[in-house]
């Protein structure tokens, strides 16, 4: 499908939206259909699906979402793009305060001297740097104003600008989901959570890559042991059916880190994108700057697949290992790759320490009762 992506300021102009067909794009609007409480509260006024759909109106006669379309839209930005990372309560609250959910609101800061339009009053200078350096590129921009009124995109948007967020000043202020589970690859009486899932390995990864998994031994008894054909691996998932890779699936220091940051859910955790929390930028300067060209990055969607997350992440200990022209230890490397290298102490220990410690003693172990070795990189 044919992309253009925003290069420049947006160029304001009238816009105005009487249907949902006039406002996303037919895959979106597929989506909406599936979800049961818009499905029956679309039925109950009369919409059918194949026709347009028409938009709510508010007391003021302005196009809005109805707080059921709005979980919807949010549940299902969050489900392809934040899973573990954003509360979609959190974005249906701010949608409410910021615009009482009309899809053409348009407001005005007069300091900043700027605009903030749509359901999360989202600032297209806000946009256009999102989409052009954190290469958030999901969704088609074109340069007018009417682009970034379409509820799936400001929305997209404003969720992707929370995740900036949530690592200002290296905190964390939103809440992530649990650990995954250990039991079976698709344990029995497991609740849906809200949106579909479709990623498999097959979807994430390469053919050459997942003829390496399938050579594997390990990788292949638990495939075969979980029923897994070749072109239908699935992901394993937790109890919130949140997709994560066990165990078998990963390696020691590796996967002590991958452990830590993003308790090895696909999309990763929190402020973290991917199973070993390479940013973009990052993941752009390792390629460009650095030479690590073996898996392009693209779009920051790229670093959740499981390859390319893992191999920028040894990309990024391969240059930590030699930091400032020096040989570094395991420990420095361990600790750089969490916090910094300019925040590593080497004399002072403390649970995060203590935790990659107890997690790579478990690795450790398992690869020694594992009959074959394993290479990254």
């Amino acid at each position: 499908m044919c992309r253009t992506y925003l290069e420049m300021p947006f160029k304001m102009e009238a816009v105005s939206f009487g249907y949902w067909n006039d406002c996303v794009d037919p895959d979106d609007l597929e989506a909406m259909w599936t979800e049961s409480d818009v499905k029956s509260e679309w039925i109950s006024v009369g919409e059918t699906k194949g026709s347009r759909v028409h938009l709510s109106r508010d007391s003021d006669n302005q196009p809005c979402l109805t707080q059921t379309e709005m979980r919807a839209v949010a549940g299902i930005v969050v489900q392809r793009h934040f899973v573990s990372q954003i509360d979609m309560d959190m974005l249906c609250t701010i949608a409410e305060i910021e615009s009482g959910r009309q899809i053409l609101a348009k407001s005005y800061n007069k300091k900043p001297d700027e605009v903030n339009m749509g359901i999360m009053q989202i600032s297209p200078k806000i946009a256009e740097w999102f989409i052009r350096e954190s290469g958030y590129r999901s969704y088609n921009v074109a340069e007018d104003s009417k682009s970034l009124y379409k509820p799936f995109l400001n929305v997209y948007i404003a969720a992707a600008y929370l995740k900036w967020l949530s690592n200002f000043d290296n905190k964390n202020f939103f809440g992530v989901g649990p650990a995954p589970d250990a039991q079976s690859r698709h344990g029995g009486g497991v609740p849906q959570s809200k949106g579909p899932i479709h990623a498999t390995w097959d979807s994430r990864t390469s053919p050459e890559d997942m003829a390496l998994m399938w050579n594997n031994p390990n990788v292949k008894k638990e495939w075969k042991k979980s029923g897994e054909k070749k072109g239908k691996v699935r992901f394993s998932h937790d109890v919130e059916k949140h997709p994560y890779l066990s165990r078998v699936e990963l390696r020691a220091i590796l996967c002590a880190l991958c452990e830590m940051i993003s308790m090895r859910f696909i999309n990763g955790v929190g402020q973290h994108t991917g199973l070993m929390g390479v940013d973009y930028p990052t993941a752009r300067w390792l390629y460009d700057g650095m030479g690590y060209k073996a898996y392009s990055v693209e779009a920051v969607e790229d670093l959740t697949k499981p390859f390319v997350s893992m191999y920028f992440g040894a990309a990024y200990m391969a240059w930590l290992s030699e930091y400032e022209g020096r040989e570094r230890s395991l420990a420095f490397v361990a600790q750089a790759y969490l916090c910094g290298p300019r925040n590593v102490s080497l004399q002072e220990t403390g649970p995060l320490r203590d935790k990659f410690e107890e997690i790579l003693s478990r690795y450790e172990k398992y690869s020694r009762d594992s009959s074959s070795g394993c290479t990254i990189m």
